[in-house]
């Protein structure tokens, strides 16, 4: 046998050696479900492919963030599965992707409370939507606290510091929509986060600050005061059960989108995620679940 020949010889011998071993271990069977989008949701879908992994060994859903618009445009240019989103999809998105295709289908895994963030330090106790549109909104004259009425200790400027999210943000959109109205821009000049922790984490770190970001992302340096929707309202605290009922003023249900009806491996998931089970890990990540279920 010529040497040109052995090399071949081994090389074929290489090839159904290793084709073996991929249908022995199962790998060829394995399934990747690509999942990006909304950070608010990220933690939550982070949590449910490991969780899912231990349900369904042969199936792998692959997380990423970026934030809802990321997301949509994955969805819309056919590079997802499953878009992660806190808003629901605009027209104009809908209208992109049919054109390539594409038909959204929109499917509600859980509720989400939009808690507004101070410093731990501060005394304010509550806010109507129509301060809160005045802190945030164009045109707002709210620029300190004190014309809130409060002094913030380790403030000493009484500069109100807005702290918001980058505008590809599904939370950057709700907001607005829900605080300022839909044709009422931001204010320039606010501080703009990547993430839904990094605004909580800022607020709880900076005395004069004010930020808003999902109820799951809550912790010890930072406050949520009870919002009303006007004057001489109820005054209503952000929670799982007040997002439920809808009763807290800046709530919204979160989303995943797929391209039209799921099938097979994709719908098996989605159908887990509204599961018990699923709807427990959300539960448990702090949002709340789409109907009442009953977790440990």
């Amino acid at each position: 046998m010529t040497r040109s020949k052995a090399v071949c010889a081994m090389a074929a011998s290489l090839v159904i050696a290793l084709s073996g071993c991929s249908r022995g271990s199962g790998s060829s069977q394995r399934k990747v479900i690509q999942n990006k989008g909304s950070d608010t949701l990220v933690n939550v879908a982070q949590t449910w492919a490991e969780e899912y992994k231990k349900v369904n060994p042969n199936v792998a859903v692959a997380v990423t963030g970026g934030g809802s618009g990321t997301g949509i445009s994955a969805l819309i240019n056919g590079t997802v599965d499953i878009a992660n989103s806190s808003r629901t999809m605009k027209d104009s998105e809908v209208a992109q992707a049919k054109a390539k295709g594409i038909t959204p289908k929109e499917h509600i895994v859980g509720h989400d409370a939009l808690a507004v963030f101070v410093h731990k330090d501060n005394p304010i106790g509550s806010f109507t939507i129509a301060q809160l549109a005045d802190i945030y909104g164009e045109g707002g004259k709210v620029t300190k606290w004190s014309d809130l009425g409060v002094t913030v200790p380790g403030c000493d400027s009484g500069e109100i510091v807005r702290v918001s999210r980058q505008n590809n943000s599904g939370t950057y959109e709700y907001f607005r929509e829900a605080v300022l109205g839909e044709k009422r821009e931001y204010k320039l000049g606010s501080r703009d986060m990547h993430g839904s922790k990094d605004v909580v984490d800022l607020v709880a770190h900076t005395p004069c600050a004010i930020g808003y970001s999902g109820l799951a992302y809550a912790e010890a340096g930072a406050r949520m005061p009870c919002i009303s929707k006007a004057a001489g309202e109820p005054c209503i605290q952000p929670s799982f059960e007040t997002a439920l009922s809808h009763t807290y003023p800046i709530s919204r249900p979160l989303f995943m989108y797929t391209n039209g009806e799921p099938t097979g491996q994709v719908k098996a998931y989605l159908d887990w995620i509204l599961s018990d089970a699923g709807q427990c890990i959300i539960f448990a990540k702090g949002y709340s679940p789409v109907r009442q279920v009953s977790c440990k």
